[in-house]
């Protein structure tokens, strides 16, 4: 397998991007989904902490990753996919750059505008983007909530259509992002 994309396959650095970063953002969506529904208590700050840190850990790795596919060649779709197909899996993979963007700002700012600080693991504070403002954190909670929300749909989609082209179409759409 060679490290960088050819115009017919995902390489290596692709490959390890594509699996580390799926593997973050659903440990990022369980953690999100659980830790809202606990009670004050110093096991939510524990989970909210983590939660922020895989958060940053996300954003730094999707500058990462849409360096990456800039520098890199996109494999070809597949000449035999609809034309619905081949736009929906396009308008797919940029509403996920999107959101694994926004998503950590939008946490970000969240915490900012509730006057919490976001730690990287402990090596470093990052500052805040907005000043304390309860109005504010309540508008951003609500859109870090449905974008969450949106994202765990994508996902169900993407991996409905990775199944659906691996087991009914038997193609090589899904073995491509496969190690």
């Amino acid at each position: 397998m060679p490290i960088r994309n050819t115009q017919y396959e995902y390489g290596a650095v692709a490959i390890l991007l594509h699996w580390v970063m799926a593997l973050l953002i659903i440990v990022l969506l369980m953690i999100g989904l659980y830790m809202t529904g606990l009670s004050v208590s110093l096991r939510k700050l524990k989970f909210y902490g983590w939660h922020k840190e895989l958060g940053i850990l996300v954003l730094a790795l999707v500058v990462v990753r849409v360096a990456w596919r800039l520098a890199n060649v996109v494999p070809r779709l597949r000449p035999y996919l609809p034309l619905w197909e081949a736009m929906a899996a396009r308008f797919a993979h940029w509403t996920f750059y999107l959101l694994m963007g926004i998503l950590p700002i939008t946490g970000w700012v969240m915490s900012s505008a509730a006057g919490l600080p976001v730690s990287f693991f402990g090596l470093f504070v990052l500052p805040d983007i907005v000043l304390p403002n309860e109005e504010l954190r309540i508008m951003f909670q609500a859109i870090h909530t449905w974008l969450a929300y949106t994202l765990i749909a994508l996902i169900c989609i993407h991996v409905v259509a990775a199944l659906k082209h691996h087991f009914i179409n038997k193609d090589d759409i899904m073995r491509r992002m496969l190690p």
